[in-house]
């Protein structure tokens, strides 16, 4: 048989490769502490299962609109005011299941052969690909350890042409940990003023999760762009939601119509008892977000100060997310066999910088989604392996 070219340049996300890798040798009796899935830890907030549990019992079985409930857009708009002090119309809300859905969704809207679309690297690795199953040209932004893991805004704006279409920021980002300052994000925005073709697709997932007094600056926030910018967000990362598959992303007007149609012709609607459950995070108590966030800060210290100790690796303090993205040129390593390595030799899951970009070589990411005892476990392994492991 013969498929579409498209499916030829189509990628995919090695985390999960990894996942299940560490969890075949987890089958066979090996002791794995898991630092390479981007998923906390926590358990879902009862109050928020609870919800979708009662919304089974009231009967809420059936399919809903392709957009999502309107007491959930509703929802959403409410907090995306309280949050970023932006105010949206729930009418240019849309529900998902999960946030690669609206990146799926923008790329494709804009990206076909002849077409630019900018995108970080290293970054999320389905950017990349999306880019590249459309036909498109995928242009990446380097995303620079000297700059903290911040975007360039003059570096960005220097790598826009006629021919391109879209322009992918994400901040706090997967897989560096890294926050743009608001000054950067300021410069960028005004620069966006000579490229008035260009969409821009802010993925702001991570946007709860910032440390030392670091806010979080949402493009929400620029008007100027707002009739050309798509954000993402969801409850997979500050609710614990990874598998209730609960995005959302507000749209601009001209181009609402054609998500919601994507969304009839796709998946149809997300399942109605996690829209409750939505409802239920967005409206109910966030004492559970504040202290996953604080729980996350201390594992922070814990695994930049490890991470740090290591012969020939180090790390700059990450702003945001659960990554830290240490620099481990200097043990001697390229980046994804030191990874393999440390998984299969040393019982410990990391993700090898370059299955996030071209830029990523000389690096690993490492999450610090896990209790402080593994971390310190898997800290305590990693520095026995380099102490003795020659390079690969």
């Amino acid at each position: 048989m013969k498929t579409v070219a498209n499916f030829d340049r189509i990628g995919e996300e090695n985390a999960f490769a990894v996942l299940a890798r560490a969890t075949a040798l987890a089958a066979q009796g090996r002791d794995i502490v898991n630092l390479g899935i981007g998923q906390p830890d926590f358990a879902t907030p009862p109050h928020i299962a609870e919800a979708a549990v009662k919304a089974i019992h009231d009967g809420h079985h059936g399919y809903t609109p392709a957009t999502g409930i309107l007491p959930l857009r509703e929802a959403i708009a409410a907090d995306i005011l309280r949050r970023f002090r932006a105010e949206v119309s729930p009418e240019h809300v849309m529900v998902v299941p999960g946030g690669k859905v609206t990146m799926f969704a923008a790329i494709l809207m804009f990206g076909e052969p002849g077409a630019e679309i900018l995108y970080p690297d290293p970054g999320f690795p389905i950017y990349r690909s999306m880019i590249e199953y459309t036909g498109a040209t995928p242009v990446p932004v380097p995303i620079r350890e000297e700059n903290g893991f911040a975007f360039s805004a003059e570096e960005t704006l220097g790598l826009i042409t006629p021919r391109t279409r879209l322009l992918i920021v994400n901040s706090p980002a997967n897989p560096t940990g890294g926050v743009t300052p608001k000054a950067e994000i300021d410069r960028l925005v005004a620069g966006l003023a000579d490229h008035p073709e260009v969409a821009i697709l802010s993925d702001e997932i991570y946007a709860s999760m910032t440390y030392d007094d670091e806010a979080h600056t949402s493009l929400l926030g620029y008007p100027e762009i707002r009739d050309r910018l798509i954000l993402l967000d969801g409850a997979s990362k500050s609710y614990a939601m990874t598998g209730w598959r609960l995005g959302w992303s507000v749209w601009p007007q001209p181009l609402y119509d054609r998500a919601r149609k994507l969304a009839v012709n796709s998946f149809s609607c997300v399942n109605a008892p996690t829209q409750w459950a939505g409802i239920a995070a967005l409206t109910g108590p966030q004492d559970a977000v504040g202290a996953m966030v604080a729980a996350f800060d201390r594992r922070r210290a814990l695994v930049v100060e490890g991470l740090n100790r290591l012969p020939g690796v180090s790390c700059i303090v990450p702003k945001g997310a659960f990554y830290a993205f240490p620099n481990v040129a200097g043990t001697g390593w390229k980046a994804k066999p030191l990874a393999a390595a440390l998984l299969e030799q040393a019982g410990v899951a990391t993700i090898g910088g370059p299955d996030f970009g071209i830029h990523g070589e000389g690096y690993i990411r490492v999450s610090y989604a896990n209790s402080e005892e593994n971390i310190a476990r898997a800290l305590d392994r990693m520095g026995d392996f380099l102490s003795e492991a020659r390079a690969a």
